[in-house]
């Protein structure tokens, strides 16, 4: 990144800075919503060279899109559902993510699709014909096998060496295939959003959008109840599952995806993500996806739910019920209900309007996304999923910028996020490889903060080896202002409540120090700021 040297960081010195400039001066564009999109939409608009602010209603990633799967994938579920733009769109944008924007966030995942004897043959071979398909998109893509591995047809003894709980007695094969996982999708957001930052763009949280023109927004300060108006030459509302608040004219319809949380040696300790086919819906799939840090997830549920809380969704005991169902069918040992450790939940932004309901409900509606570009009000861009985030920005900046009359490509394809680096180099940094996984090249930064104080460089608890370090980087770069921004985004560690508790204390403390005014530690100052 150019600039100063902290000029990617977000804090609350740079929140106060930003709403000063923003309260004297017009930008070229304000984008409403601190998700994947918005941030996406902020850093191809600052990287055209306009003039950015993003405002956020709490912190960032806090709905959506920090509660995904975790999957930057090509889509095979859509191939399967015959929608080959979506898995064509998937594949290419995975292709730039994996290859040159996020490879320090984004590593191979591989994935086995049991071939069970209780199922038809004919639905193990379409299994093992999709897959080549999929490499096939994989390849057109341009994304090289030494990022993506071919598929490979598995005997029922490799199956078990990659998934070690799968009931090897009732299969009859397995097919591997690969896709990306995402180390954590709140990372990827706040990736996106800093190097936003880094280019001149105002990122600021805490802020809530109350109602909004094509030129200005009416918010309201959200930490001292203080009216703002944010004026710009363009808006774009991309508030995600909130949008159809701002248009009253768009139909969202918000399809409640669940993920349960369990212990990885409950499962063997596998080495691959493993699909379970859902019984009578044909291409929909429950995912068991190990994480790095010794858990794994099992998801996810796709019901419409309108009641739900965007920011913080309840998981109905029936989508704990039918996820454990699925996957106890391919098994050898059961999963019981007192193993699930925690539960999380996103809300989708289906477009409806613009694709149609789906045969079998919200699991059937295109993730297609929108933009809705009609004169004299807001630009909209909804829809989609994670991985085709930086499309969705580019076809609402394009809006943009044919409104404000500028010929400026998109250039993110290519553009690095902070932190980024080829493998070659993210491994001379000297820190853990755990490290380096979470933050690229900015991991020699947490290592230097525990070596300048041995308290940072310790776990936050016996089991964990998330440390105080982590947390202090977390509030002085990464935006995070309150205790549930460590535990639920900057950490995750909310994911397992127990965990959570076990943490919070030492978060409380950190928090405390950090945001005292007086307070400097080695390397770490205000910031440069956007």
């Amino acid at each position: 990144m150019t600039g100063a040297p902290n000029s990617t960081w977000i804090n609350d010195a740079t929140r106060r800075r930003s709403l000063e400039h923003l309260a004297a001066n017009t930008v070229d564009v304000v984008v409403v919503g601190g998700g994947i999109t918005g941030a996406g939409v902020a850093l191809d608009a600052v990287s055209r060279g306009l003039s950015v602010a993003l405002i956020e209603s709490g912190d960032l990633a806090s709905g959506t899109s920090g509660y995904s799967s975790k999957l930057v994938h090509g889509g095979l579920r859509y191939l399967a559902k015959m929608d080959f733009p979506v898995a064509w769109e998937s594949a290419r944008e995975r292709r730039w993510l994996m290859g040159s924007i996020a490879p320090h966030l984004i590593h191979p995942l591989g994935f086995v699709i049991p071939d069970v004897r209780s199922a038809p043959v004919w639905e193990g071979l379409v299994a093992g014909f999709g897959t080549v398909v999929y490499d096939v998109l994989r390849r057109l893509s341009g994304l090289e096998s030494t990022i993506l591995p071919r598929p490979q047809l598995l005997s029922s003894q490799a199956v078990a060496a990659l998934a070690p709980a799968l009931d090897v007695a009732g299969l009859r094969r397995g097919y591997l295939y690969w896709d990306g996982q995402v180390v954590d999708d709140a990372r990827l957001v706040l990736g996106v959003a800093r190097t936003a930052a880094g280019l001149g763009a105002h990122i600021v949280r805490d802020v809530q959008a109350t109602a909004l023109t094509a030129q200005t927004v009416d918010a309201v300060d959200v930490r001292t109840g203080a009216p703002l108006q944010i004026r710009a030459r363009a808006v774009v509302n991309a508030t995600g599952v909130w949008a159809a608040d701002f248009d009253p004219a768009l139909t969202v319809t918000p399809s409640r995806g669940t993920h349960l949380v369990v212990r990885a040696e409950l499962l063997g300790l596998p080495h691959a993500a493993h699909t379970v086919a859902v019984p009578g819906h044909f291409g929909r799939y429950v995912f068991v996806l190990p994480q790095p840090d010794g858990l794994v997830y099992i998801g996810l549920t796709d019901e419409e739910d309108h009641s739900a809380d965007g920011h913080h969704p309840e998981v109905p005991e029936h989508d704990v019920d039918f996820l454990l169902g699925v996957v106890n069918a391919t098994l050898a040992v059961p999963l019981a209900r007192d193993d699930v450790v925690g539960t999380f939940a996103g809300l989708r932004p289906l477009a409806e309007a613009a694709h149609g309901d789906g045969f079998d409900g919200t699991s059937d509606i295109s993730r297609r996304h929108l933009v809705v570009d009609v004169s004299g009000t807001p630009i909209t861009v909804v829809g989609g999923k994670l991985t085709t985030y930086r499309r969705m920005a580019q076809d609402a900046v394009d809006a943009v910028v044919g409104r404000l009359g500028v010929d400026v490509p998109c250039g993110t394809k290519t553009l690095p996020l902070v932190g980024a680096a080829s493998a070659a180099v993210l491994r001379t940094i000297d820190a853990p490889a755990r490290l380096v996984a979470k933050y690229g090249t900015e991991a020699a930064q947490i290592q230097e903060l525990g070596r300048m104080d041995p308290t940072l460089a310790e776990p936050l608890f016996d089991g964990t080896e998330i440390t105080g370090a982590e947390l202090l980087f977390a509030v002085r770069a990464e935006g995070a202002s309150t205790v549930a921004d460590l535990l639920e985004r900057r950490t995750r560690l909310a994911f397992v409540p127990a965990d959570a508790d076990k943490a919070r204390g030492r978060a409380e403390e950190i928090l405390a120090v950090a945001a005292a005014p007086d307070f400097d530690a080695p390397g770490l100052g205000e910031g440069a700021g956007a």
